[in-house]
């Protein structure tokens, strides 16, 4: 990831690869070289990253896989299950209403009070 607060962005990898698989199957490095390209290079997740976070939402079922030869090569194909695709709505709600907090404090202006 270039730059960045790592802690504050720990959940950015799982959110982009859910999104990447909700709209057909991928392996692995296909997600890393996706996510790079779509973020027009600004998030560089590597194979490091990416691989446990397949690997745990396969374990909590949000993603099933399937091995398959591709040109001579054995590459294992992921893509979402319906708690999945649960988690990817939920994930994107969360991060929407962060977002849009940051920016609400990143426009400035006094706040609003109450009553």
């Amino acid at each position: 990831m270039a730059g960045g607060n790592s802690n504050f962005l720990s959940g950015v990898p799982e959110l982009m690869i859910l999104r990447l698989l909700q709209d057909h199957e991928m392996y692995g490095y296909e997600i890393v070289q996706a996510i790079q390209a779509q973020s027009r290079g600004t998030l560089s997740f590597g194979e490091g990253v990416v691989y446990p976070v397949l690997h745990g939402l396969e374990k909590d079922g949000a993603l099933k896989s399937q091995r398959r030869e591709v040109g001579g090569r054995s590459r294992v194909y992921y893509s979402l299950t319906s708690r999945g695709v649960r988690r990817l709505f939920d994930l994107t709600d969360t991060w929407t209403a962060t977002a849009q907090a940051i920016q609400a404090v990143l426009k400035g202006g006094a706040p609003s009070r109450p009553g």
